[in-house]
């Protein structure tokens, strides 16, 4: 990233690499986001779909945390499954305050059908990098995202 001012080596690398991974999220975000439009659901709809197909049922609140939504956009998301009849709502036995959160069969279905279209797509977008390149990627974010996370 150019810019006319300089803020030191340090702040002129973070700010530039900061930019570059910004537009990469918002660029392989807005394209995977398009491919997900083509199954007729929302980015978050299939997010939710794609955490209880891999993780099971859950706890809404559990789902909730996973997407990294807030509580007021998980339940729309989930009113919304739930009238197309791919998920349904259950009140733990063990708890009836807790409401567990499952994909339908005709969830399943859609979750089987659907996510492996998505996972060759992404593989696609994903192979401009090899898998070494993509290996080290992975990591150095679970480490930039673990450290941004520590206190100060």
């Amino acid at each position: 990233m150019q810019t006319t001012k300089r803020y030191g080596k340090k702040a002129d690398l973070a700010l530039s690499t900061w930019v570059k991974l910004a537009r990469a999220s918002a660029t392989i975000g807005r394209i995977t986001g398009d491919q997900i439009r083509t199954f007729e659901l929302t980015s978050a709809q299939f997010g939710a779909i794609e955490t209880l197909g891999h993780c099971g049922p859950m706890l809404n609140g559990e789902l909730t945390r996973k997407q990294l939504v807030c509580a007021g956009n998980m339940t729309v998301v989930i009113d919304n499954l739930e009238k197309e009849g791919l998920v349904e709502r259950k009140t733990d036995a063990a708890d009836r305050r807790a409401v567990i959160v499952s994909l339908t069969a005709r969830g399943k279905r859609l979750f089987e059908r659907i996510f492996p279209l998505h996972a060759t797509y992404v593989a696609r977008l994903f192979a401009h990098l090899t898998d070494a390149e993509q290996e080290e990627l992975s990591r150095l974010l679970k480490k930039l995202g673990t450290g941004a996370q520590a206190p100060a």
